[in-house]
C-alpha cells in the first residue's frame, strides 16, 4: 500500500528528506506522495520513515493503492533497477 498525506499536513518539511524513494514532494498546497514510488520504506526500513517523523500524524495508507508486502518488494526492486540504470556509466569508445 502506498501512503498518502492528508490535508492536516502543516508543511513542516520533515517527511520529504526522510523518504528513501524520493516519493514525497511539495504539491500545490501540501506535501504529496507519488504512489508509484512509495514502498512504505520496504527494502529500506522496517517502518515508513515519513510516518515516524510526522508531528501531526497525517500520513495514512492510501486506500486507492492497496498493495501487499510482495507487491511493495517488487516495486522496491523495480525502483532500484531504474535508479541504477539511470546512474550507470556509459562505456567509453
Amino acid at each position: 500500500m502506498a501512503l498518502l498525506i492528508t490535508d492536516e499536513c502543516i508543511n513542516c518539511d520533515v517527511c520529504e528528506p526522510e523518504c528513501p524513494n524520493e516519493a514525497i514532494y511539495l504539491g500545490e498546497q501540501i506535501y504529496e506522495i507519488d504512489p508509484h514510488k512509495c514502498t512504505e520504506c520496504v527494502g529500506h526500513f522496517d517502518e515508513p520513515q515519513c510516518v515516524q517523523v510526522c508531528p501531526v500524524s497525517c500520513i495514512p495508507v492510501n486506500p486507492a493503492f492497496v498493495e501487499d508486502k510482495e507487491t511493495l518488494w517488487q516495486k522496491y526492486r523495480r525502483l532500484q533497477t531504474q535508479g541504477s540504470a539511470a546512474v550507470a556509466p556509459t562505456p567509453s569508445t
